[in-house]
Order: C-alpha cells, then sequence, then structure tokens
C-alpha cells in the first residue's frame, strides 16, 4: 500500500446502468491498497444505476452512495469533499463514463507524492463502438477536433496550466473554494485558473491516462460541445481572460455560418462556409483512407458538429443568452 494517510474517490454519475457496474469492479481493488472510500454522487438516475451501486455498497463498506440534488459534475464533488474529506489527504474524480486502467488511482497518488503536486491531471483517449461513437472519438483524437491540447494527446509528465482533472490535495481544493458550481461545462479549466493564481501547482501525469466514450449520437454531441462553448465563454467572462489561438479559429464557425445566410444577395457570403466545411470533410476523407476504414470519413462531420456547437455556445453565452437548462 502508498504511503499516505487516506483517500476518497469520487464518482458523479446520472444514467450510468451500463457503465456503473463494471467501473465499481475495477475501483474496488484499488479502493482496498489505497485505504480509499468510493463515493457515488448521483445526480437523481431514472434508470437502474441507483440500485446498481445500493446492491455494491451492501457488500463494500467503502462503497457510499449520496444524493447530488444539483445534478451536475461540479456540485457532486463539492458535495462529496465536503461530507467526507475531513482528516483525507487526496481526492481522485473518476468520470463514470470512462475507462481506466487497473492501477490508475495508485500512479495518480504515487506521482502526487514524488512532484508534491497539487493537482494532477491525465491525457485521455477517446474510443468509440457503431459508427457514429467511432467517428467521433477520431474527431476528438485530431488535432482538427481539439486543437492539438495536450491532455487530449499525451504527455510524458510535465507541469502544465490545465488537463482532464484526475487528482486533488484536498487541502488545495479547499483552498480555492472547490469547483465554481454555477459552471456545468468547463468547470475544471476554470478551477485549474483559480489554482494557479493561489500558487498550487497542477502536473500532468506521465504515467497513466483515462479513456472517454463519447457521444453516440451527433445530437448529443452537439448539445455536449454546445454546453463547452457556453463553459468557455463563462471562463473568459469571469477572468478576463483571452481564449488560446487554437480556440480562436472555431469561434469564427457560428459567424460564417450566419454569413453563408447571406449568400442568396451574394455567392461571396458563402465562401468561409464552404470552405471550413471543405477542410472537416476533407480532412475526414483522409483519415478513413489512413485507417482503411470508411466509417470514419464521418470524423469530418463530428468535427463539423463540435466546431459548430462550440461556437454557437460560446456567443449565446457571451452575448448573455441563457441557458434551457443544465445536464450532468
Amino acid at each position: 500500500m502508498i504511503e499516505t494517510s487516506s483517500a476518497i474517490i469520487v464518482i458523479p454519475c446520472l444514467n450510468e446502468e451500463r457503465h456503473i457496474s463494471g467501473l465499481l469492479a475495477r475501483l474496488r481493488p484499488a479502493a482496498r491498497r489505497l485505504g480509499a472510500r468510493i463515493i457515488v454522487a448521483d445526480g437523481g438516475s431514472s434508470d437502474a444505476t441507483r440500485a446498481i451501486v445500493a446492491s455494491v455498497a451492501a457488500e463494500d463498506d467503502n462503497v457510499v452512495l449520496i444524493d447530488n440534488p444539483a445534478r451536475i459534475q461540479s456540485a457532486a464533488v463539492n458535495r462529496a469533499v465536503e461530507l467526507f474529506g475531513d482528516g483525507v489527504d487526496y481526492l481522485i474524480r473518476i468520470d463514470a463514463h470512462g475507462g481506466y486502467p487497473e492501477d490508475y488511482c495508485d500512479k495518480l497518488i504515487e506521482e502526487a507524492l514524488e512532484t508534491g503536486a497539487d493537482s494532477v491531471v491525465v491525457s485521455m483517449l477517446t474510443e468509440g463502438s457503431g459508427t457514429v461513437q467511432q467517428a467521433a472519438a477520431a474527431a476528438q483524437n485530431s488535432k482538427l477536433g481539439t486543437g492539438g491540447s495536450k491532455h487530449r494527446h499525451g504527455s510524458a509528465g510535465e507541469w502544465v496550466d490545465h488537463g482532464h482533472h484526475a487528482l486533488f490535495r484536498i487541502a488545495a481544493f479547499r483552498d480555492v473554494g472547490g469547483y465554481d458550481e454555477s459552471f456545468s461545462h468547463n468547470e475544471d479549466a476554470e478551477l485549474d485558473h483559480r489554482l494557479r493564481q493561489a500558487g498550487h501547482r497542477v502536473w500532468m501525469s506521465g504515467r497513466t491516462r483515462m479513456t472517454y466514450f463519447p457521444r453516440a449520437s451527433l445530437g448529443g454531441l452537439f448539445r455536449q460541445y454546445l454546453g463547452y462553448g457556453r463553459g468557455r465563454a463563462k471562463n473568459v467572462l469571469k477572468h478576463r481572460v483571452i481564449p488560446k489561438l487554437r480556440q480562436m479559429a472555431p469561434l469564427m464557425v457560428a459567424p460564417a455560418a450566419c454569413l453563408a445566410l447571406l449568400s442568396f444577395m451574394h455567392w461571396i457570403f458563402a465562401v468561409p462556409f464552404i470552405a471550413w466545411a471543405a477542410i472537416c470533410l476533407g480532412y475526414g476523407l483522409v483519415l478513413a483512407l489512413r485507417a482503411g476504414n470508411p466509417g470514419l470519413a464521418l470524423a469530418g462531420v463530428s468535427a463539423m458538429v463540435m466546431h459548430l456547437a462550440w461556437s454557437l455556445g460560446f456567443w449565446l453565452q457571451l452575448l448573455g443568452m441563457p441557458a434551457k437548462g443544465r445536464t450532468a
């Protein structure tokens, strides 16, 4: 067992009956090794998620099911820390809709102890099954889809500004007030900004990573990236930070789409939109040819959905247009 006083492993979830049983089975041995408690914070699942977790908790005292009335992930983690964080050194955040190596939690704590990091983040590989999900995964793993961000493409271990959240030193997490629960999306980047402002350090793991399973429909992908765009705009408004260069190009997609609506007046108005669409669709074709998988040609369509939704969400938030609802 790693020499550390204690840890909590927090899983925010909502309607994850397909994944939660296997996820708990994978995490429970690590929790025993680390002397950690697994806390599933459920946002009001209407499927069998709660029953599955309750059944596991009845067999294992280290597994606890709590309610997350606010439904969103940021509130779930905050509530778990509030209820179970006293006297605990580390918080490990797990996504219910993800896959993890058996030694994932062990490696995170090892690196936290060795580096003295206040937060350890990870890179993630996106995988899918079925044509639409595989295409979305290919888009999200590509530079076209995500702009080459480090937490999407791996790291050898380095100090970073931001990454996919994995571990926090609870003292640092509480020092900055935890997640801002007004953020339903992009709460991770917002918290990383405050951690750095307070002098805390963020380390990207070079020893482990997680696997993410994307939305299985274009509609779900659109709604997800619409939320991401809104979250990024909220960060800009709250902290007065300028978007990075890789984020500036997608910002122009929604304006280009609006401009294309004027093409009945003159074809020139459609040129920016057509050029962007051609780049995305061409990129998808290249991915399909390289992989020998015709279905991956849809990666270009997935990238278009991601760009348009992200851009639209950003501008709607920036212009003060309220969101219709909050999702976990």
